[in-house]
């Protein structure tokens, strides 16, 4: 997935004024403004109440889902095997949202705070803040990606990571 690829993707959102928001590596990438390493997929977070719409836009663009773990998250690939991770939240009135999780009880949270901007090839795009890319990257063991993209966060931002 490139910045490019990325970059195509978000202008097809926002014409069909889906809200999303980029996590994971490209989010990271996001922040700091620069892309640091190569990306196999794309991860994107949208409003639940909007996903009819997000896929329509991505079904014509050749999109077609190719793994289903909703209500946590689900995956649509195109025939280039270009791979979005869209995870469906809900948002409250505050501005902030949850995310279901594996264990119903113990659902993914999303402070208002953790919406933010980055950059990617010089465009304005929104993402997730670095302190919420730190919290999504506990509790397991890290792949050398992740080990790659928390030492972004900790070079540019002096962010504490785990590993």
């Amino acid at each position: 997935m490139t910045a490019e690829d990325v970059l195509s993707v978000l202008t097809l959102l926002r014409r069909a004024e889906a809200d999303i928001w980029i996590g994971g590596g490209w989010g990271i990438d996001a922040l700091i403004g620069e892309q640091t390493r190569d990306h196999r997929d794309l991860d994107l977070m949208h409003r639940q109440d909007q996903e009819a719409a997000v896929m329509a836009v991505l079904s014509e663009q050749g999109f077609a889902e190719s793994l289903n773990w909703r209500p946590v998250r689900f995956v649509v690939t195109d025939a280039a095997g270009r791979d979005i991770d869209l995870h469906p939240l809900i948002f409250k009135d505050d501005g902030s949202a949850e995310q279901a999780s594996t264990i119903p009880e113990h659902p993914f949270i999303y402070p208002s705070s953790c919406f933010v901007s980055g950059t990617i090839g010089g465009s304005a795009v929104p993402c997730l803040s670095a302190a919420q890319q730190v919290f999504f990257h506990q509790g397991y063991e890290p792949s050398d990606r992740d080990r790659h993209d928390m030492a972004q966060l900790r070079r540019v931002f002096g962010i504490a990571t785990h590993f």
